[in-house]
C-alpha cells in the first residue's frame, strides 16, 4: 500500500539552511521507508512548497495541497482534502495563518520552528503541533538568565509580528514578578526603514541599560546589528531569542564586534547519523526535478545547470556552465554543517511524529479502537481527524534517546541550551554550551549554568552591569523617582536609629531600643549611656562643691560648739543652731545620692533626704524666726508670751513640721516610689539614665511643703526685720529666704528645659546654692565677729545698742 504525505515548506529561496531542513525531511522519510518495524507495507511521500516569507505564499500552498488534482489518492478533492497533516510553517505568522485555515478541515499543523506563546492557545489553533518549545517556555529561560546576573534594567528590540509581540508581552509579564525593569521597546519589521532603524538605535544609544534583548528573525537582528556597528554602538550585551541564536550567517567582519559574548538560549543540539553523508550526496544529475538545487549550484559553485547543454550564442547569463563534476563533499557551508543541528533536528522529531500517529493508527484492531463504538481509522482512506487523535496520543523514544510526545496544548518537551556566541582565534564564530534549561526537572533543578566558560561583551570575564540607579551602598536605602519604574532610584540615607546593613536595600531596619545606628548608618551600636558620674569632671565638680559646703557647715559648727558660751551663740538659740547646723550639712550630702548610676535604692534616698533635710533646714529657722519675733514681744510690759516657746515648744515646732514631711515621705515610698528609668525623649541616640518621680502628687507635695514652710518662715521674718537688735536674726532669716526663694523659682523653668544629665546637675545646683545661701545669710555674720571682732561678742555690746534704742 503506497501513501502519500504532502509537506509545505517555507524560505528555501537561495537559503542554504533552509534547503538542508528539507533535505532533512526527506532524509527522515526515506530513513522510515527503509524501517521494516515502523509503518511496514506504507510507503511515505512528500510535496514541497515554498512560503517564501508571506502570508499569501504560506495560505496558497496550504490550499494547494488541499485541493490537489495531481494526486495519487482514490478519493476527490471535493469530498475529502487531499492530505490528512501538513508539516510547517516556519515563521510563526505564517503558521498561524495556515493553522486557521486548516482547523475547519481538522487537518494537522506540525511546525518545526513556529514558536509563538499563541499558538497554544487550543481554543483558536485546536489542530496545531509543533516540536519546537513555545516562546513562553523560553521566557521563562530568559527571565531566570536575566535574574541569575542581576540585570535590573534591560532593553527589548523586537520583530513586530506574532512572534515579536508575544514574546515580549510574555517577557514583561513574566518579569514583573521580579525587580526587573524594561527600559524600552522597540520594534521592527523586515520593511523597516533605515530612518526606522535610525531610530531604534539612537534609543539605544540614549538608554542607561547595557543589556538588550532581541526578538526576531537573524534577517532583522543583523541590520540592526549593522547600524549599531555604524554608530559605534559597542558596549551593549546582547540577550538572543531561539530565532538566532545559533545563526552563523550574522557574524561577519562588520558585525562580530557587535555579537561578540552574545548569549542566548537555543533548541536541544542533536547529532543524526547519516545526514552529512545524505547532504552531500544532492547533486543534480540525482535530483533533476528538484528546483532547488539549481539556486544552491549557483551560490556554490558559481554556475549554471540550465545553461549547460545551451550554446554560447543562447547564454545571457553571467554565471558560467556547470560541468557536471562539481561535489558537496568537499565543501564547507551552511548547506553541509551539521555540527549545529537544532532546527533540522525539530524537523527530523516532525516526521517521525506524523509516521509513528500513523502507525499506531494502522495498527490498531477493531473493537480496541479509540472511536465510536470502539471502532479504529479507515485504510486505506486515511482521515484528518483521525490522525489528529493519535497524534496527540503519541509518545515514542527516538534512535537518539529523547522521549516525543505532545503536552495538553500540542506542545513538547520543553529544553533548550544555553549559548555563548566565542570567537576562535582565525576570527570565525564558535558556539559554546554554558548551560542548559529543561522544563521537565523539578523546580530549582530546571535551570544549569556554568558561569566560568563565559566570555562577555569585549571579551570580558566580568558579568556585564546593566541597572537605572547604582547600588545602594549599606547605610542606605531605595527612594523611588515619581514617575519612573521601580529600578530607578536615589540613595536614600537612613535616619538617625536605622541601618541597612546590606547593599541595594529598599528599607532600612529600625534599631532595637538600646541601641543607635553608628555614623555609617550600617551597624547598630548600644547606645551611649548618660548620667551624672563620679568619673566626668561635672560629677567629680558637684561632688567636691558638695563635701566643701558639708566642711564649711561643719566648721561653723565646730566654732560654735567652740564658742558655745559667747553671748552671739547663746543669743541665737544654740541648740536650733545645732540643729540647723546638722540639717544644712544633710542637705549638702544629700546632692551626692544625685551623683551616680541611678538605682532602685539612689533614687529613694536621693528625694526622700533631700525632702526631709530641707524641711528640718526650715523648721529650725521658722522656729528661731518665732522665737526671735517672741523674745522681742516679752520686753513689752505685763508680756508672758515667751513661755509659749521655750525650749521644749521649740523642738517639738521643729518636730511635729519635719515629722509630716517624714510621713509624706513613707506614702510616697509605698504608693509609688522613685524608680530608676531609661530616658531617650530628649536624644534618641542616648539613654539618659534618671530618677522617674514615680507619683507626681506625692513628689509635688514634699516640694510644695518645702514651700509652705519657706514662705511662712519669709512672712514672719519679714515683720520681724525692723526689731531694735544689733544682731537682727530676722533680716539674716529674710535675705535667707529671698535667696532660697530665687534659687528654687530659677531653677524650675531650667530643670524643665535642660535636656540629658544636665537636668540633675541643675537640680544639684539648686540643692547647693539654696544650702549655701542660708548658711552664708545666717552664719556668716556671727562667725565674722566670733573670729574677727571678739570685742563686739561681749554681754556689754549687745545690751549698748538697745539702751540707745
Amino acid at each position: 500500500m503506497n501513501y502519500h504525505s504532502h509537506v509545505v515548506w517555507k524560505e528555501l529561496r537561495l537559503r542554504q539552511r533552509e534547503l538542508r531542513w528539507m533535505q532533512t525531511m526527506i532524509f527522515a522519510i526515506e530513513e522510515i521507508n527503509r524501517n521494516p518495524e515502523l509503518l511496514p507495507h506504507v510507503t511515505l511521500g512528500y510535496k514541497i512548497f515554498d512560503s517564501c516569507h508571506t502570508h499569501s505564499n504560506s495560505l496558497k500552498g496550504t490550499l494547494k495541497l488541499l485541493n490537489d488534482d495531481e494526486s495519487e489518492s482514490s478519493y476527490r478533492c471535493a469530498e475529502l482534502p487531499s492530505v490528512p497533516i501538513i508539516v510547517g510553517d516556519a515563521a510563526s505568522s505564517q503558521s498561524i495563518a495556515a493553522s486557521r485555515l486548516l482547523a475547519p478541515f481538522d487537518i494537522g499543523l506540525v511546525s518545526y520552528s513556529s514558536s509563538c506563546t499563541c499558538l497554544s492557545d487550543k481554543r483558536e489553533f485546536p489542530t496545531f503541533f509543533r516540536t519546537i518549545p513555545s516562546d513562553g517556555v523560553q521566557v521563562k529561560a530568559l527571565v531566570r538568565l536575566v535574574q541569575r546576573f542581576k540585570w535590573i534594567w534591560v532593553g527589548i528590540v523586537t520583530e513586530d509580528s506574532e512572534y515579536g509581540r508575544f514574546a515580549t508581552m510574555s517577557f514583561i509579564e513574566e518579569v514583573s514578578k521580579f525587580e526587573t525593569c524594561i527600559a524600552f521597546i522597540e520594534f521592527m519589521s523586515p520593511d523597516s526603514t533605515r530612518i526606522k532603524l535610525l531610530r531604534v538605535v539612537e534609543t539605544i544609544q540614549r538608554s542607561s541599560a547595557k543589556v538588550l534583548i532581541i526578538f526576531s528573525l537573524e534577517r532583522d537582528t543583523k541590520s540592526l546589528a549593522i547600524e549599531l556597528r555604524r554608530h559605534n554602538v559597542t558596549d551593549i550585551q546582547l540577550i538572543a531569542s531561539e530565532a538566532w541564536i545559533t545563526s552563523v550567517r550574522l557574524w561577519t567582519k562588520e558585525t562580530r564586534q557587535i555579537f561578540s559574548g552574545t548569549i542566548g538560549f537555543g533548541i536541544r543540539r542533536a547529532e543524526i547519523p547519516g545526514l552529512k553523508e545524505f547532504l552531500v550526496k544532492l547533486h543534480p544529475s540525482r535530483t533533476a526535478d528538484n528546483p532547488f538545487v539549481e539556486d544552491l549550484w549557483r551560490a556554490v559553485f558559481g554556475c549554471s545547470i540550465k545553461i549547460s547543454n545551451q550554446s554560447l550564442e543562447e547564454n545571457s547569463s553571467p554565471y558560467k556552465p556547470c560541468t557536471g563534476l562539481e561535489s558537496l563533499e568537499t565543501i564547507e557551508n551552511t548547506y553541509t554543517d551539521v555540527s549545529q543541528l537544532r532546527i533540522s533536528y525539530n524537523v527530523y522529531k516532525a516526521v517521525y511524529a506524523i509516521a509513528h500517529a500513523l502507525h499506531n493508527l494502522k495498527s490498531c484492531e477493531n473493537g480496541k479502537g479509540p472511536f465510536l463504538n470502539k471502532t479504529c481509522g479507515q485504510l486505506p482512506r486515511i482521515l484528518p481527524w483521525q490522525v489528529l487523535h493519535y497524534l496527540r496520543e503519541v509518545r515514542f523514544t527516538n534512535q537518539l534517546g529523547e522521549e516525543i510526545r505532545f503536552d495538553k496544548n500540542g506542545d513538547p518537551i520543553a529544553s533548550y541550551d544555553l549559548i555563548n556566541w566565542q570567537q576562535r582565534a582565525d576570527g570565525s564564530v564558535h558556539f559554546v554550551k554554558v548551560g542548559y534549561y529543561d522544563a521537565a526537572l523539578p523546580e530549582g533543578e530546571e535551570f544549569v549554568l556554568n558561569e566560568s566558560k563565559i566570555i562577555w561583551h569585549g571579551s570580558e570575564s566580568r558579568v556585564p552591569i546593566s541597572v537605572c540607579s547604582g547600588i545602594c551602598p549599606v547605610g542606605t536605602r531605595k527612594g523611588t523617582r515619581k514617575g519612573q519604574p521601580i529600578c530607578c532610584f536615589d540613595c536614600l540615607p537612613c535616619s538617625d536609629g536605622e541601618i541597612s546593613n546590606q547593599t541595594g536595600s529598599t528599607e532600612c531596619i529600625k534599631c532595637p531600643t538600646d541601641y543607635w545606628s553608628n555614623s555609617r548608618r550600617d551597624q547598630c551600636l548600644p547606645k551611649e549611656i548618660e548620667f551624672v558620674s563620679f568619673q566626668d569632671i561635672l560629677g567629680i565638680t558637684l561632688a567636691a562643691v558638695s563635701l566643701f559646703g558639708a566642711c564649711i557647715t561643719g566648721a561653723v559648727a565646730a566654732v560654735f560648739l567652740y564658742f558655745i558660751n559667747t553671748p552671739i551663740v547663746r543669743a541665737n538659740n544654740s541648740e536650733l543652731s545645732f540643729l540647723l547646723l546638722i540639717s544644712l550639712i544633710l542637705c549638702f550630702l544629700c546632692s551626692i545620692a544625685f551623683i551616680g548610676q541611678p538605682s532602685p535604692w539612689s533614687c529613694m534616698v536621693r528625694h526622700t533626704v533631700f525632702g526631709v533635710s530641707f524641711v528640718l533646714c526650715i523648721s529650725c529657722i521658722l522656729s528661731k524666726t518665732l522665737v526671735v519675733l517672741m523674745a522681742f514681744k516679752t520686753t513689752l510690759p505685763s508680756s508672758n508670751v515667751m513661755k509659749w516657746f521655750g525650749p521644749k515648744q521649740q523642738r517639738s515646732i521643729v518636730f511635729l513640721c519635719t515629722l509630716i514631711q517624714i510621713v509624706i515621705c513613707v506614702i510616697w515610698l509605698l504608693t509609688s516610689p522613685p524608680v530608676p528609668v531609661k530616658n531617650t525623649k530628649y536624644q534618641s541616640s542616648k539613654i539618659i539614665l534618671e530618677c522617674d518621680v514615680g507619683s507626681t502628687v506625692a513628689f509635688c507635695c514634699v516640694l510644695g511643703y518645702i514651700g509652705i514652710l519657706a514662705s511662712v518662715c519669709l512672712i514672719l521674718a519679714f515683720f520681724a526685720r525692723a526689731l531694735p537688735d544689733k544682731f537682727n536674726e530676722a533680716k539674716f532669716i529674710t535675705f535667707s529666704m529671698l535667696i532660697f526663694f530665687a534659687v528654687w523659682v530659677t531653677f524650675i523653668p531650667a530643670y524643665v528645659s535642660t535636656p540629658g544629665k544636665y537636668t540633675v546637675a541643675v537640680e544639684i545646683f539648686a540643692i547647693l546654692a539654696s544650702s549655701f545661701g542660708l548658711l552664708i545669710c545666717i552664719f556668716a555674720s556671727k562667725c565674722y565677729i566670733i573670729l574677727l571682732k571678739p570685742e563686739e561678742n561681749s554681754r556689754k555690746q549687745m545690751m549698748s545698742r538697745t539702751e540707745t534704742l
